[in-house]
């Protein structure tokens, strides 16, 4: 099937699969706000939803089903916010009606729908993507520059932390069979953060990972990467106060980034650069980044790829090597020890 990029279109017309809240309040005001794209369609299981988020955010299409949005022929990508465990199905469904797809994180539950997918991509031609906007987002790659330019000396430890509250049992967090559980959900940013800042792979994992007694769902965990004699650590929990930080330790010097993963759209973000070389006073600096939307960067990357014809800005690749960290760290909880990778 000829792949929708190969259009003369202007821009790409995207079509958005469920209301979740972070497509409604999130990404698809930000992504009306791009260069290339227009957001043309919205669908839901409950027509009078679609309807009426679409009448909200000024979408000329509202769909009463997935399937409907999928065959519109006038859509060429499909964006996935559904609940964790449909994003391997309907990304397929999408990407084998000739649609790009850009499919919030996990891709899957398990790396190997992260691996059947790239199958799906190299069949039918078109771009799919996972939706980790950070990679692509001014402060991270400040941050990434910095560990690359020798300025800190050589990065050697990693640390993180991502936490929220939420214990209702009806949320799709928390329903196991849903793919909900913190490590799927933030868990993901840390392993994802320390791959990114070591450009490497771990060669063990180890992690301490509590569940609730009845429902089997994963509230905290606590991770351990090592890459060569180099370090990631970090904790997520869905029932912890909200917080997040990254810190980027090097031999000679430090990055802090103060709100790495829910980047404020409306105002500058800053990371907290510390020159100390030995037997200096530490030296403190403050990198600030322009205001800027990281959802609107994905999503303008994202579709100028797709109308020009290139790879996907993030590589399913890459999303591979994640769900397989990730699918490792769970058989360390289980088994409380290191697994090779």
């Amino acid at each position: 099937m000829e792949a929708p990029a190969s259009r003369l279109n202007k821009k790409l017309r995207w079509g958005v699969l469920g209301v979740a809240r972070i497509a409604t309040r999130k990404v698809i005001p930000a992504m009306q706000r791009v260069t290339w794209t227009t957001v043309d369609a919205l669908a839901s299981r409950d027509g009078a939803k679609a309807r009426a988020a679409a009448v909200e955010l000024r979408i000329p299409k509202a769909y009463g089903s997935y399937e409907a949005l999928v065959r519109d022929p006038e859509i060429d990508a499909i964006y996935i916010p559904l609940p964790n465990h449909l994003h391997v199905e309907w990304t397929t469904r999408a990407a084998e009606a000739g649609k790009h797809v850009l499919c919030e994180k996990p891709i899957g539950l398990v790396a190997a729908d992260a691996e059947r997918l790239l199958a799906v991509r190299d069949r039918t031609g078109v771009l799919i993507q996972e939706a980790f906007m950070v990679r692509t987002h001014p402060q991270w790659l400040g941050a990434l520059d910095i560990a690359r330019s020798g300025r800190i000396g050589q990065v050697r430890s990693i640390v993180g932390y991502f936490s929220f509250f939420n214990d209702d049992p009806a949320n799709i967090r928390n329903v196991k069979e849903w793919g909900g559980g913190g490590l799927l959900d933030i868990g993901c940013y840390l392993v994802n953060a320390a791959r990114m800042i070591f450009e490497a792979e771990p060669r063990r994992v180890c992690a301490l990972i509590e569940e609730q007694p009845d429902t089997r769902v994963d509230y905290m965990a606590s991770i351990m990467l090592d890459f060569d004699g180099r370090h990631a650590v970090g904790t997520c929990s869905t029932q912890l106060a909200h917080a997040q930080r990254i810190t980027i330790a090097g031999a000679i010097g430090r990055v802090e980034i103060e709100i790495p993963f829910n980047a404020p759209p409306d105002r500058p973000c800053r990371i907290f650069v510390e020159d100390s070389p030995p037997g200096a006073v530490p030296d403190q600096h403050i990198v600030e980044f322009a205001t800027c939307d990281q959802y609107t960067i994905q999503g303008d990357l994202f579709s100028r790829a797709a109308m020009e014809n290139r790879p996907a800005p993030y590589p399913l690749e890459d999303s591979v090597q994640n769900m397989r960290v990730i699918d490792a760290l769970f058989r360390s909880g289980a088994t409380g020890g290191w697994v090779k990778m």
